[in-house]
């Protein structure tokens, strides 16, 4: 092979066949951020995916936040989850959760009514965020450590298709986030195991986590460390 034809297998390989080494993690801004993302589906692992690519944006120094919505479980589960802790210990992400009261009709002894009150909270807070976020400058970086308040490159709204699945917001609820998004902020909505026809016309991207078998199925509880 002459130094005049390229290996065009190398070429097209990330870092040109190199081994990445890590950097470190400065402010940046996205350069293609501003779709709309939509996770559902009756197998494990909605919320661990958007949390993931949370975390491989933030490496880029992009800043992040996740609103959870319905976050609830069972009794087997710790109040404080592992993401939580992990989470703290990155820059550039962050989290609130508006749901540990259970789950909605799971007669888990939480209060129905309460799950209700914390969904439209769930709905005001975000519609806050994304207010933020359009205040921002999402062609700028935002500072790893700011307040969400100061805007954010990716919002991830965790659970919220499974608050309007469960009939505590409405569809037209989610349409109108999906409206008050700004260009340039990357959304992502989560949850529900049902599927969101409704959101076929305004997604970009619509991914079915699907269950094919699970351990829930024979009894198991959920397990510190992957569940929680």
């Amino acid at each position: 092979m002459s130094d005049e034809t390229p290996d065009s297998t190398v070429e097209n390989t990330p870092g040109q066949g190199r081994t990445p080494e890590p950097e470190r993690i400065e402010p940046a801004a996205p350069e293609e951020f501003g779709l709309v993302q939509v996770w559902w589906g009756d197998g494990k692992g909605k919320t661990t995916a958007t949390l993931g690519m949370g975390m491989r944006a933030a490496g880029h120094g992009y800043r992040v936040h996740m609103l959870q919505f319905m976050k609830g479980g069972a009794s087997s589960v710790d109040a404080v989850r592992g993401e939580y802790n992990a989470i703290a210990a990155l820059p550039g992400i962050s989290y609130e959760n508006l749901g540990h009261y259970g789950w909605h009709g799971m007669e888990d002894g939480s209060d129905e009514e309460d799950h209700a009150a914390q969904a439209q909270a769930g709905l005001e807070r975000a519609h806050e965020l994304l207010e933020a976020a359009g205040e921002a400058d999402l062609g700028a970086p935002i500072g790893l450590d700011a307040e969400p308040e100061a805007g954010m490159h990716m919002l991830i709204l965790d659970e919220v298709l499974y608050a309007a699945d469960r009939g505590l917001l409405s569809e037209d609820d989610v349409h109108g986030l999906i409206d008050a998004k700004p260009d340039g902020l990357e959304l992502v909505l989560s949850g529900s195991h049902a599927e969101p026809t409704y959101l076929e016309d305004r997604a970009d991207l619509i991914t079915n986590v699907r269950k094919v078998k699970h351990p829930i199925d024979d009894g198991q509880r959920a397990r510190r460390g992957t569940e929680f």
